[in-house]
């Protein structure tokens, strides 16, 4: 069974940062795609950034400059720092990893970006 659990969430003030962390397990051959979506009230679920098993990172428009996606792959485990975080940034975060044959999520994680 492929379990990925997120860590890191929480409130921020606005130009804070935060960093996330997304472990996942249960999988030998590892993700081919890890990443981040996220999900505000109201809202749909929204790409954040995404990282290739060699390298090659995506990002929303929305986050660029400010957010960095990084993965350890031999650790399964795909982060995110969060640099000048937003109001807007508020939202519910998923982690995201595909396999070849399947994509994967986790429970998700608060990031409240507020005064």
């Amino acid at each position: 069974q492929v379990q990925l659990v997120e860590s890191g969430g929480g409130l921020v003030q606005p130009g804070g940062s935060l960093r996330l962390s997304c472990a996942a397990s249960g999988i030998s051959s590892g993700f081919n795609v890890m990443g981040w979506y996220r999900q505000a009230p109201g809202q749909q679920r929204e790409l954040v950034a995404t990282i290739t098993s060699g390298g090659t990172t995506n990002y929303a428009d929305s986050v660029k400059g400010r957010f960095t996606v990084s993965r350890n792959n031999a650790k399964n485990t795909v982060y995110l720092q969060m640099n000048s975080l937003k109001p807007e940034d508020t939202a519910v975060y998923y982690c995201y990893a595909a396999a070849l044959w399947r994509s994967y999520w986790g429970q998700g994680t608060q990031v409240t970006v507020s005064s």
